[in-house]
């Protein structure tokens, strides 16, 4: 049987059995909803603080200022819409960047439709956003900034320290979203330390269940919902809880962050063995990922072959990767991010994502590598004959 590789991280992870057999021992024993007086009532809703707790330790935050979501794509969405419903005077003019996820460029495309004026900052070559232009375009009434921590087609990680202050220089009352859904449990996240206000995060990304996020909210930040019924998260997000799901991830978020350090270690050294062995290779490339990425994420485009005919050799081999964000999978359209890097069409085409995990080894890099070496002359070759018979 062949073995598997999966190097597609960044679209979602392996869920830890430990997290596995927890949401399934919580779905068979503590079935009760939280909100009931009961014994299994009780029992569930002490499930859910224990995993808020859990989760707002690793952002150095409250507990009361955790709201568990459907996702990272929800989340985001909670705190652009419910910022701007519950605070109209603050303005209507909101900043993010041209390389964000989906989740929060389409929501912005529709907030324009509707009224607001939105900016989007530039990007240079390796992806990080243009601090100048920020300082340039931060105004009275801008209320609100969002910004992708670590990007989820590159790995670029963003100033954080220098936007706050930016903000903070010029205009204190505008409020920073922080997608952090590709950099939760990989790096350290402190949004009270650096004076972020909203933070999203997503369970899946960190080896935990699908269909679980989290939102943190500062208690001194108002926001309204986007679901109205019982109340339940603050009043600020209704419907009964996802008592197993949210579990999982409280233990994901433990598991994750005991091991931070070493798993970050582990990946920067297969990262560096993949770069070095391609390094040592024939094949025509070039590296997207900055040097300073997170090494999570790398981001490589392979000259005059196209990506998806790529992807699905390397996956007759066992080997899964993937072209760009799950989420623009279906999409006709080239890399907004890499676009917006200023990548040639040819090169975005040709581009590939390998995501790492720390269940990754050197001998599935190693194999990987040695998979592209062979492939691509094939794919060539097919590709000079194909023009050939035309």
């Amino acid at each position: 049987m062949q073995r598997e590789i999966y190097l597609d991280n960044s679209a979602t992870t392996r869920q830890y059995d430990e997290v596995t057999a927890f949401v399934a021992e919580v779905a068979a024993n503590s079935y009760g909803n939280p909100s009931s007086l009961h014994r299994k009532g009780i029992e569930a809703e002490k499930l859910v603080t224990a995993a808020r707790e859990t989760i707002a330790a690793t952002l150095g935050a409250e507990s009361r200022e955790i709201i568990f979501t459907s996702g990272g794509t929800e989340s985001n969405n909670l705190a652009i819409k419910g910022y701007l419903d519950a605070n109209p005077r603050k303005g209507k003019h909101i900043i993010t960047t041209k390389i964000e996820h989906p989740s929060v460029l389409e929501l912005y495309k529709h907030l324009e439709k509707n009224g607001y004026d939105v900016d989007y900052l530039e990007v240079d070559i390796s992806g990080n956003i243009l601090l100048e232009e920020l300082k340039s375009i931060i105004r009275n009434d801008t209320a609100l900034i969002s910004v992708i921590l670590v990007n989820n087609e590159t790995g670029t990680i963003q100033k954080l320290d220098e936007i706050a202050a930016i903000r903070d220089s010029i205009n204190p009352q505008t409020v920073i979203l922080l997608d952090a859904v590709q950099a939760y449990g990989k790096m350290k996240i402190n949004p009270v330390r650096s004076g972020i206000e909203m933070v999203s995060v997503s369970s899946h990304k960190i080896h935990g269940p699908k269909g679980m996020g989290a939102l943190y909210v500062s208690k001194k930040t108002r926001l309204k919902p986007l679901l109205f019924g019982g109340g339940q998260e603050s009043l600020l997000r209704s419907g009964t809880e996802n008592v197993p799901g949210i579990a999982g991830f409280g233990l994901a978020a433990k598991l994750t962050f005991n091991k931070l350090e070493d798993a970050h270690q582990k990946v920067e050294a297969l990262k560096k063995i993949f770069c070095e062995l391609l390094g040592e290779s024939n094949l025509k490339y070039r590296i997207n990922s900055p040097v300073d990425a997170l090494p999570y994420i790398l981001n490589i485009g392979f000259e005059d072959l196209r990506a998806e005919v790529l992807l699905h050799h390397l996956e007759q081999k066992g080997i899964y990767v993937s072209t760009g964000s799950a989420c623009s999978s279906h999409k006709n359209t080239r890399s907004h991010v890499l676009s917006a890097m200023g990548r040639s069409p040819q090169m975005i085409d040709g581009s590939i994502r390998f995501s790492f995990s720390g269940f990754n080894t050197e001998e599935e890099i190693e194999t990987t590598v040695e998979a592209l070496k062979e492939i691509i002359p094939l794919i060539e070759i097919n590709r000079k004959q194909k023009l050939r018979r035309n």
